[in-house]
């Protein structure tokens, strides 16, 4: 079973009973104002999600890992491939969402620090980039703590959503 440990979180695999907390994370305005068209998600949706992150685990190696902090699921952080902006495809995105109790404590940056590592490490992979809505800041700034640098500014074609790429390569992980 893959998992990491940071000093304040477990990242790790999904289980049958994350449903009901992803679901409330998912269900949120706040957490979902970035994400996509800004649309909350109901528990069905919530539940194809889950899906489809063991397919990515099953399939590629890597995907999302529930995030816990104090025995609690905060969201996720982990790699999926981002097909909704073809233009930097082929690519694999690092990504992020936490319930809002969780926000504001550097725990999206100690994760994804994580996840950078094992996407380097583990999965083998050169280059990741992550993508967020122009006026997402919070997530902007996780990118830049990381040693992202901004790759390009872009539309996401199907919603014409404006956004920042960021990117990092394997040779200059900090």
């Amino acid at each position: 079973m893959t998992e990491r440990r940071t000093d304040r979180l477990l990242l790790r695999q999904w289980r049958d009973d994350d449903l009901d907390a992803l679901a409330a994370i998912d269900a949120d305005p706040e957490v979902m104002r970035w994400i996509g068209d800004g649309s909350v998600r109901d528990r069905a949706q919530t539940l194809m999600a889950l899906a489809r992150f063991a397919a990515a685990w099953s399939n590629r190696g890597y995907g999302p890992f529930a995030a816990e902090a104090d025995g609690v699921l905060i969201g996720w952080v982990g790699l999926l491939v981002p097909t909704f902006l073809p233009e930097i495809m082929p690519a694999v995105e690092i990504g992020w969402r936490l319930a809002r109790g969780a926000w504001g404590r550097g725990l999206a940056t100690e994760g994804a620090r994580a996840v950078l590592a094992f996407a380097f490490d583990d999965a083998g992979l050169d280059r990741v980039v992550s993508v967020c809505h122009v006026e997402n800041t919070a997530s902007e700034r996780v990118m830049t703590k990381l040693g992202m640098h901004l790759d390009r500014d872009t539309v996401v074609p199907a919603s014409g959503v404006p956004v920042h790429v960021y990117a990092i390569d394997r040779a200059v992980q900090t």
